[in-house]
């Protein structure tokens, strides 16, 4: 890859990390594996720049890159067995009083977690305010789909978070 297109990569990650970082912490819970998926799909994403067609929007392709690396890490890594801080996400415990919205925070989170792998993507992109059409389009379902899946996970996470 010549100068240029390293320039324009490294360009690339540093405007949309955000993004990157938001699906990192969507799929994991542990400080060092988040940082550990990062490099993967800042690596995929390198190895993949040289066939992006511009078909699509840049970070419509990323978010594809990106989820894809995440999920299948997490079907390869099922057998790890994943453990979690009890106070802080399933009875919100902590050594200070917590604010009412963080709570509401932590018990989203908790929520989003319990979803499958391609529901926890919907919403993320959702949260973000993607349009249906571009989550559609990651994804791989059309538009219709999206509304009716967006619809269910609503009334999954309403349940969950009693």
């Amino acid at each position: 890859m010549a100068i240029e297109e390293e320039k324009r990569f490294i360009s690339l990650i540093n405007e949309n990390q955000g993004l990157i970082h938001k699906v990192c912490i969507m799929y994991e819970n542990d400080h060092d594996a988040r940082n550990d998926l990062f490099q993967e799909i800042v690596l995929q994403l390198w190895r993949s720049f040289p066939t992006f067609r511009g078909e699509a929007k840049i970070t419509t392709w990323m978010y594809r890159i990106a989820l894809n690396t995440a999920i299948s890490g997490l079907r390869k890594h099922t057998r790890n067995v994943k453990t979690e801080d009890l106070r802080e996400v399933h009875f919100n415990i902590s050594e200070h009083h917590v604010d009412e919205r963080e709570d509401d925070f932590q018990r989203l989170q908790w929520a989003i977690r319990q979803l499958t792998e391609v529901e926890r993507a919907m919403i993320m992109m959702a949260l973000e305010e993607i349009p249906y059409d571009e989550i559609a389009e990651t994804i791989g379902i059309t538009q219709n789909n999206v509304r009716v899946r967006m619809n269910r996970i609503r009334e999954k996470l309403r349940k969950l978070m009693g």
